[in-house]
């Protein structure tokens, strides 16, 4: 990467912009997006091991589109154990349905309805387990009955049985004899559905849509080495380290983030140097750092790839509340030169709100970018959804140095322990973030920032991100001409 012109201060995503170089890249689709940090992601997201954001639908989601989810530290390892092992039965295709059962209420189903983007709900019956929808998502001991559509809820009332409102759908797909992608799109067009159940036999293993079948013609999962979808974990830098990370590669966990606030300190590399020494056979991830100097450190302690922000995420009041930080783009700057140089990699964590920031970001040396409260506003992340008084849906975020976070974290302690904690807050309690009704899945803002980042790759003329990394062009902006970028809605 080079300046057009030379910086005089730090920069941050909306102080730059790229320019335009002589390309070979006919299409967009001809560039290749997979990161080059091997950890398995075919795309360079990753959302953030944040409560608000990542738990085992957005793992799911994340890994069937070729991204990473990362667990939080905070998740007691019988959670991520019950986690991974649902993760890892997943079809890397075909999508997991919401299921309930005849006996089930229509109620039921419209609290269903806002967990994924979905436009139905599966009726089984028999199964055993849970899967928190009503059964445990193996599809043994399991008779597909039907399905239950939203607008079948419409003018119901809401304690009627699911029994009552079933119906059989206008399309199946046999999961041993499933045609193309490209033949089952086509058969859901013509059959003018949204929504098609995947059978073995009688039972249910999945669902098909129009949009999973075209995603999954134009993303590839990430897969561990058995094929079964990848995941990561984070580990916090106190208490028994080296028993926690050995228990997570243990339940399948793919990826290791060893993650505090300020990782360039003594306890960050005493809990790499722990972790290392026990030689898994994953990729381990620390931070998060803004510096050359700490990226060297990390480095030297054992770790893979680095995680580079302090302060820029939407949720973070750490440069309000200390001063301490320093602007995304030339952190990410610096920090990658340095993993370069060393053979290592960097992970661009916070300040990303647009898909030009990812772009950027991944210019800037970036392997992934890893993305929190924008994933927090969508179906797959945890939590309930809640309408506000103009009926619009928002889900409830929160930073993970917010004394919410911390009561969260530091519950087993002693009552006089989580109050000091607590008064040490860095961090938003709660936020709203808004569904974007056009763009309401997780997967809807993969399109849209995948898109853009390949836009960006063809106008470099890149078809890797490697060839990003070395053939970008960065120009710096003033706020006038950041505004002269931002589309006008509506006339002025």
């Amino acid at each position: 990467m080079e300046f057009l012109t030379t910086p005089t201060t730090d920069l941050t995503y909306a102080d730059v912009f790229l320019v335009p170089s002589k390309s070979e890249v006919t299409s967009r689709m001809d560039v290749d997006i997979s990161a080059d940090d091997a950890t398995g992601a075919t795309i360079p997201l990753v959302s953030a091991n944040m409560t608000a954001v990542t738990g085992r639908r957005m793992v799911e989601t994340m890994a069937r589109r070729g991204g990473l989810g990362i667990l939080p530290q905070d998740v007691p390892l019988d959670v991520i154990e019950q986690v991974a092992g649902w993760v890892k039965r997943r079809h890397p295709v075909f999508e997991t349905p919401l299921r309930v059962r005849p006996t089930d209420t229509v109620l039921d189903v419209l609290h269903l309805l806002g967990k994924r983007n979905h436009p139905a709900v599966c009726v089984v019956e028999g199964g055993t387990g849970a899967d928190g929808t009503g059964a445990d998502g193996t599809g043994e001991e399991e008779v597909f009955a039907g399905i239950v559509r939203r607008e079948d809820c419409e003018g119901v009332d809401r304690f009627s049985s699911v029994a009552s409102v079933l119906r059989s759908p206008a399309l199946t797909f046999e999961a041993g004899s499933f045609p193309s992608l490209q033949e089952a799109f086509g058969q859901l067009d013509t059959a003018g559905v949204a929504y098609a159940p995947v059978l073995d036999g009688t039972a249910l293993v999945g669902v098909m849509t129009p949009s999973g079948a075209l995603r999954s013609g134009m993303f590839a999962p990430a897969l561990d080495r058995n094929g079964a979808l990848g995941l990561g974990a984070a580990v916090g830098i106190n208490g028994d380290v080296a028993g926690r990370a050995t228990a997570l590669v243990e339940y399948g966990v793919d990826v290791l983030v060893l993650d505090t606030a300020h990782g360039h300190q003594q306890k960050m590399l005493d809990a790499l140097a722990a972790v290392k020494s026990l030689d898994l056979p994953v990729p381990v991830v620390a931070g998060n750092v803004v510096s050359a100097g700490g990226v060297r450190e990390l480095v030297a302690a054992g770790a893979d790839i680095i995680k580079v922000g302090v302060g820029p995420g939407a949720m973070c009041t750490t440069r309000m509340m200390t001063a301490v930080g320093r602007p995304q783009f030339s952190a990410v700057l610096d920090c990658a030169a340095a993993a370069r140089d060393l053979g290592k990699h960097v992970w661009a964590d916070g300040g990303v709100r647009y898909p030009r920031d990812v772009a950027l970001a991944l210019a800037a040396g970036a392997s992934q970018v890893m993305i929190g409260s924008w994933f927090a506003g969508t179906v797959e992340s945890p939590g309930d959804l809640v309408a506000d008084a103009d009926g619009r849906q928002y889900k409830e975020s929160f930073g993970m140095a917010s004394a919410r976070a911390v009561q969260n974290r530091t519950k087993a302690e002693d009552a006089y322990s989580r109050a000091r904690k607590a008064m040490f807050e860095e961090g938003i309690s709660t936020s709203r973030m808004y569904l974007d009704p056009e763009r309401p899945s997780v997967e809807d803002l993969l399109d849209m920032i995948t898109a853009g980042v390949r836009s960006s790759m063809s106008y470099a003329g890149a078809s890797d991100l490697a060839q990003f990394r070395e053939r970008a062009v960065v120009g710096v902006q003033s706020a006038a001409g950041y505004e002269e970028g931002r589309p006008v809605r509506q006339s002025w």
